[in-house]
């Protein structure tokens, strides 16, 4: 991010962030995975960390054993009198804010000096700090303590000395870069099955989500790995039922809502197992995702993509050009956590199957398999090499993340209907057009459920398809008078320049 001395302070904290039951005080939207000892959050107040690895802890996990905990933030963070305000970029305030290529050792430095100048701004302000809240309502505050992140968590680790904490910088709505998987698996490399993990980001949303969903996936690794081959030698267990990529979602649900895209599909038929890695990644999302796909959490990444897919359609051209790179993004993202699945499964068949005479000799099974303990697992290549060995997976979500039918068609029958009214007397025929323009919205979106957005969606249709019908001389003038603004793609507008508008030009 850098340039500390113009950036705004910004509270991370704001009314109405906590949007879970059973809140933790002072950690918003703090969750457990089920199944997983994995846990999500926003940002803490130093008084929230604690909180935090205290419930983590419990009456059964010691204090002083290992916690991993990682920041998924791009911002630097310090603490005013116990509560985190973050530096932003003064045109980028708001709930979160893409920020560029930010590395820890980047966000360390620039941490650093955020300090030193809210220091300074509070030394020449009387003690006191101005800073904004995510809707840029101007605040101050008596400054009493300032921290940095950093130093909040050596001074947790007083009370819970096996704390790790690791900052991976992370984009809001792409993937993760290959190398933030790498960090992340070398973090958690040597670690126990029942090794807390905590991820934050600011609110506890869309990229805690994800860190989330790929260290349950480290987690799955752990324990194919460890425990598949043992259990094998146990006489009358069904190893059907401990399988990990049988999981099957809903067949009745939309396929956007099942995450079958184009690129997807493609993916999935290139890689060994696709269908199995696709399964056993769906089936970790869901688990992170919302009540309704058994999870505890607010984000549901997949279905997250087809509800905004459905968003689009009701948008006007500005909106949807933001939604389509953020929907783009967001399928990225899916994308590479199927090929991270893969890559994990991979790995959890080399330590079963392919381990050296040394690891045969210490962990070998009578079944010739191997069952390493989780925290002895070792991975034989890191992702940015699988990636390197499948190097025409970047390819093809590049080429392949937009390929979305964006627009609904219009059946060719009620277009070639449209268009021979609109030319025999478009002004005689007025009337029936756009009677029967409803009539086919009416038709194309009935799956819609009736409200506003159905509403909408029909409207903007109306509107599109009227323009993309309308007779030459009259569709120049109408286009002409958009480009400069004097009326917009709008029904009534382009119906009142077409009627008693004629006088108007462009």
């Amino acid at each position: 991010m850098g340039d500390m001395a113009n950036a705004a302070c910004m509270a991370d904290g704001f009314d109405k962030i906590q949007k879970l039951p059973d809140p933790v005080p002072g950690c918003p939207n703090f969750r457990r995975v089920p199944g997983f000892k994995v846990y999500c959050c926003g940002q803490p107040t130093i008084a929230g960390f604690e909180a935090a690895l205290t419930k983590v802890c419990g009456d059964k996990y010691p204090k002083d054993g290992p916690i991993i905990w990682f920041n998924l933030r791009q911002e630097p963070d310090v603490y005013v009198n116990g509560e985190p305000i973050c530096a932003r970029p003064p045109n980028k305030i708001g709930e979160y804010a893409e920020l560029g290529n930010v590395t820890r050792d980047s966000a360390k430095a620039d941490e650093e000096e955020f300090i030193k100048v809210i220091e300074g701004r509070a030394k020449e302000n009387a003690g006191k700090l101005k800073f904004v809240d995510i809707n840029k309502a101007e605040k101050e505050i008596e400054v009493k303590e300032v921290v940095t992140l950093s130093n909040v968590i050596e001074g947790l680790k007083a009370k819970f000395p096996g704390l790790v904490h690791m900052r991976i910088p992370v984009c809001n709505s792409a993937a993760p870069l290959e190398t933030d998987f790498d960090i992340l698996v070398k973090t958690l490399i040597g670690t126990n099955i029942n090794t807390p993990v905590i991820i934050n980001d600011q609110v506890g949303l869309s990229r805690a989500t994800t860190g989330c969903v790929a260290a349950c996936l480290f987690k799955e690794f752990q324990i194919s790995a460890s425990f598949e081959g043992l259990v094998e030698t146990v006489p009358g267990v069904n190893l059907d039922l401990l399988k990990m990529d049988r999981y099957k979602m809903d067949p009745a649900k939309d396929p956007l809502f099942r995450g079958e895209f184009e690129v997807v599909k493609e993916l999935v038929a290139s890689l060994k197992d696709g269908d199995a890695a696709k399964n056993e990644c769906d089936k970790v999302i869901d688990k992170n995702g919302t009540p309704k796909t058994g999870g505890t959490g607010i984000k549901q990444l997949r279905e997250n993509i087809a509800e905004s897919k459905l968003s689009y359609e009701i948008m006007d051209d500005a909106a949807q050009a933001f939604l389509k790179m953020k929907i783009m993004d967001n399928i990225h993202k899916y994308f590479f956590m199927i090929a991270f699945t893969a890559y994990m499964r991979e790995a959890a068949e080399v330590a079963k199957n392919a381990g050296t005479d040394e690891e045969k000799a210490k962990n070998g099974l009578t079944g010739g398999k191997i069952s390493t303990p989780a925290d002895q697992l070792k991975l034989p290549k890191t992702f940015v090499l699988y990636m390197e060995e499948h190097s025409g997976l970047r390819n093809i979500v590049e080429e392949g993340k937009g390929k979305l039918q964006w627009e609904r068609d219009i059946p060719a029958a009620a277009l070639t209907n449209l268009e021979s009214l609109a030319a025999s007397d478009f002004k005689a025929n007025l009337g029936k057009i756009i009677h029967d323009i409803y009539q086919t919205a009416h038709t194309m979106f009935a799956d819609m459920p009736q409200g506003d957005h159905k509403k909408r969606a029909k409207y903007r249709f109306a509107s599109k398809t009227l323009m993309r019908i309308l007779p030459n001389n009259l569709k120049g003038e109408v286009e002409a008078l958009i480009e400069k603004k004097s009326i917009t793609l709008d029904l009534y507008e382009i119906l009142g320049q077409c009627t008693w508008g004629q006088g108007i030009k462009a």
